[in-house]
């Protein structure tokens, strides 16, 4: 674990000026110890030479406004430190949630909802500790450390090469001492993360559990989990005290050291009075910002751990996005190529194409899933995608909306760009994926003003008006059953696209959890969309979804393993 990690200053540009700020402040910080230092040696020196209080006024004066200079850097340090790092967390947090609306909801599939979750919350809010504390202090070694030490060097040989040699037990131990924290802070957020996945897997599962008589199986679960994960906290609190113990005698022993052979030479009268106290003054400062670094890492380590996770997210999507731009690329080449080349083996009935998959393959985890994928969805039809389960309907329109990497071309109405393509989607997934808050919030979701009309007519369009728009939803749609919720998402889908003009709409088996009655009158409000010029494409395997279609288009499924 690197005590800096230059990938900050990739996503995060705030935090080159949190640290140029803190250097600056360093080396004002560094300038006020040494005059401290000079100022209260002259002061003692010239007392015991007999100097009168009038003559010293002037160097009591100067003192005087050392430490308030001191004072005003220690608050701008903090003050700094506190601004820079909550600007740098803002800045990563919304790096982080636009990396993971790129990499979309088939990557997010393979990773654990509580463990991302924990790391865009908890985890980042945990980096305040490394930017108020441990940084601050890490900038102040890396600055005034070697200044201080050049300083006693310079004054006295003897007492620099002393420090030069005792100085690097410090660092040293606190390797030996941070490769054990981080061993036991590893498993701190293990702990802390399988919590986290338990606690939302009995929450989910709780109305299945209660049913069959187990909730109070799982409630031992979590408690055996939580017990684990005080435990562990507890065994990184005890290492923390410990370290900064060891760090503390390591640097009192180091400054003793000093401090005797100064004492033997000012006895023996080989070292002037001014220049010891004056070394020996300076002897703690030099070893302060190393125990102090020492002593503020074990705050840092959480959120050291969280943002290793957050750029592993943000470098995985960087990974991503370098493949699927060379596509892209291609894509937009080809562009201006005819519909035509699409095999009307896939076409039953052929409008105005506004979605186009062109030679599209697509890979999964070494399987190819989609494999030389043309077809075209015209405008003013209802276009549907029956296939088998596992054939990868939902990775096409991953595809389509730029959340999965493919090779050949996908348009949606001429433009191949990503993100040109998301902006003319209108799109319902499989997963609701509804927001605690009211139904007609969840149904406007983006729009800056909503439209109370036009949100009533995609819910009647829906068919789902027997909801009123005023309906407070709990957490995941909680308070509507599996069909309302579903259709909801639908009439989330049609109000984006009433609101921002989308030529294309896309639903992902809409009708899974809806009954007979409510199928067809939500197949019967498709047609009359796609009678309105829209282009309308449906994935579904029912057989009233399939008879409604004016188009079908078929998918077989691929077995070859990579």
């Amino acid at each position: 674990m690197r005590p800096f990690d230059p990938r900050l200053l990739r996503y995060a540009r705030a935090a080159r000026g949190t640290l140029v700020t803190g250097g600056a402040l360093a080396l004002l910080q560094t300038a006020c110890v040494i005059a401290f230092a000079w100022l209260v040696t002259q002061l003692i020196v010239r007392a015991i030479a007999g100097d009168d209080l009038p003559a010293l006024s002037g160097l009591f004066a100067g003192l005087v406004l050392v430490i308030a200079v001191r004072g005003v850097v220690l608050w701008l340090t903090e003050t700094t430190a506190a601004r820079g790092g909550s600007t740098v967390i803002g800045q990563l947090r919304e790096a982080l949630v636009g990396a993971l609306g790129r990499l979309g909801p088939g990557w997010l599939s393979t990773r654990n909802s509580a463990e991302v979750t924990l790391t865009v919350g908890r985890g980042l809010d945990a980096l305040d500790g490394y930017f108020t504390k441990y940084l601050p202090q890490l900038i102040l070694t890396a600055l005034a450390t070697p200044v201080l030490v050049a300083v006693m060097f310079w004054q006295d040989a003897t007492s620099g090469i002393i420090v030069l040699i005792t100085l690097p037990l410090i660092p040293l131990f606190m390797v030996l001492v941070g490769w054990a924290t981080q061993a036991a802070q590893a498993r701190q957020w293990s702990a802390l993360s399988g919590l986290s996945r338990g606690f939302l897997d009995v929450v989910d599962g709780l109305s299945t559990l209660k049913l069959f008589g187990r909730q109070h199986r799982q409630s031992a679960h979590i408690r055996d989990v939580s017990e684990e994960y005080r435990a562990r906290t507890m065994k990184v609190l005890r290492m923390s005290f410990l370290s900064g113990f060891v760090l503390e005698l390591a640097a009192s022993l180091s400054v003793a050291v000093v401090a005797v052979a100064i004492g033997l030479r000012l006895l023996n009268g080989q070292l002037d009075l001014s220049v010891g106290l004056f070394v020996l003054l300076l002897a703690p400062e030099a070893f302060l910002p190393l125990r102090n670094v020492g002593a503020a890492y074990h705050a840092a380590t959480e959120g050291i751990a969280a943002a290793h996770s957050a750029f592993e997210t943000l470098e995985a999507e960087r990974s991503e996005a370098a493949p699927t731009s060379a596509a892209t690329s291609a894509t937009a080449a080809s562009s201006v190529s005819s519909v035509s080349s699409v095999p009307a083996s896939n076409i039953l009935r052929r409008g105005e194409g506004v979605l186009v998959f062109d030679r599209v393959t697509i890979d999964y985890r070494g399987r190819t899933v989609v494999r030389e994928f043309s077809a075209t969805v015209a405008a003013g039809v209802l276009t549907v995608l029956s296939a088998p389960s596992g054939a990868g309907k939902s990775s096409l329109v991953g595809a389509a909306l730029g959340f999965v990497p493919f090779e050949g071309r996908v348009s949606v109405a001429d433009a191949a760009g990503a993100e040109a393509r998301r902006a003319s989607i209108a799109w319902a997934g499989q997963h609701s994926g509804l927001l605690a808050g009211s139904v007609s919030g969840n149904v406007a979701l983006g729009s800056t003003e909503p439209d109370a009309l036009l949100v009533a007519e995609s819910l009647r369009l829906a068919a789902v008006d027997d909801v009123p728009p005023s309906t407070v939803l709990g957490v995941g749609g909680a308070g509507l059953s599996g069909g309302q919720a579903q259709r909801v998402a639908v009439a989330r889908a049609l109000y984006r696209m009433r609101a921002e003009h989308c030529p294309l709409l896309v639903l992902d088996e809409p009708t899974s959890a809806l009954d007979d009655a409510s199928e067809a009158r939500l197949v019967g409000h498709l047609r009359e969309i796609a009678a309105g010029g829209v282009a309308v494409l449906v994935i579904s395997h029912r057989d009233a979804v399939v008879a409604a279609a004016d188009t079908l288009l078929t998918l077989e499924v691929v077995s070859r393993v990579r």
